[in-house]
């Protein structure tokens, strides 16, 4: 009988320190709305990202020679930490030493994106709130390019100095998130410059464009604005007609949906790159106005994978 009782408490106190710690690391990220992101590495980025970010604004500069003191702590074998200044100057590196203290401000990838510029821009929008960048870039030890996806977040240390913190993931799972950044920015740039946004959506160098993914815009009758395919809009596509590899029509779908809302989301079966099967796919698609008239802007991207992940 004591024996039961003395394992009654013993499971009682494990119990209260288990809900008390996990209540401890659910406050600490409370703020950064981790649920918006389907896969761990993703999130765990984040939280990489932001900790560090804690110890600049706590520390401010000199947390940079913690930094370089504990590189090995920043240099994990999924993603590496970076500090820099914001025109572009390297303050710390975990992955690549060699490159602090130089200026990368003007460094472009492989496809001509300006990653410094691309950054600079994500970390003030309100849209991207953890300042998510997508581009190619190489690993650590490796000579050939690889897709990245970096979160950044900009920090104002005790100095009244301003910099940003980031870290990427190599070959990264692609979030919904991510394209919903996007089209949501795409949308709006429309809506406030007009005609002026099409080419600057279209840029391949630009942030609406990266991977597999293109936002594409068009009218209520169809008419294609920014091509889903390619650069010039060579030919004319019934995308209301569109149907998917079992017959269901998700543009269509979709703007069924816009009727009585400004966004939606459309699953729907694509062909798979990877094996001889089909696949899931999602369509994010919003409303916004063009010189008075209804426009809809969209991206497609892979839907993510079962929870296991």
């Amino acid at each position: 009988m004591l024996f039961c009782k003395s394992k009654n408490i013993t499971i009682t106190i494990s119990l209260t320190l288990f809900i008390i710690l996990s209540a401890g690391c659910g406050g600490r990220y409370e703020d950064l709305n981790l649920s918006i992101y389907q896969y761990r590495d993703t999130k765990n980025l984040v939280r990489f990202v932001y900790d560090a970010s804690l110890r600049l604004k706590k520390d401010g500069l000199k947390s940079i020679e913690y930094f370089k003191h504990n590189r090995e702590k920043y240099n994990t074998k999924d993603y590496y930490l970076y500090i820099y200044d914001m025109n572009g100057k390297n303050l710390f590196h975990a992955g690549m030493k060699e490159l602090e203290g130089k200026n990368l401000g003007n460094i472009l990838d492989k496809n001509g994106k300006n990653i410094t510029k691309l950054i600079l821009s994500a970390i003030d929008d309100r849209n991207n709130p953890h300042g998510w960048v997508h581009y190619t870039w190489w690993e650590t030890g490796k000579y050939y390019p690889g897709t990245k996806s970096s979160c950044n977040l900009k920090v104002k240390t005790p100095e009244g100095a301003e910099v940003f913190v980031g870290a990427g993931l190599s070959y990264p799972h692609e979030e919904k998130e991510f394209i919903r950044i996007v089209v949501d920015d795409a949308a709006e740039l429309i809506a406030k410059q007009g005609e002026t946004a099409i080419d600057l959506i279209s840029d391949p160098t630009s942030q609406y464009n990266y991977r597999d993914v293109r936002v594409f815009a068009f009218t209520e009758s169809g008419k294609t604005l920014i091509s889903p395919v390619v650069n010039d809009s060579i030919a004319h596509i019934k995308i209301l007609d569109c149907t998917d590899e079992v017959g269901n029509k998700p543009f269509k779908n979709a703007l069924k949906k816009l009727q009585t809302k400004k966004s939606t989301w459309e699953i729907f079966m694509a062909k798979s790159r990877y094996e001889r099967t089909l696949m899931k796919k999602c369509l994010y698609l919003r409303k916004t106005e063009l010189n008075g008239t209804t426009v809809y802007i969209g991206a497609i991207t892979d839907l993510p994978q079962p929870s296991w992940m």
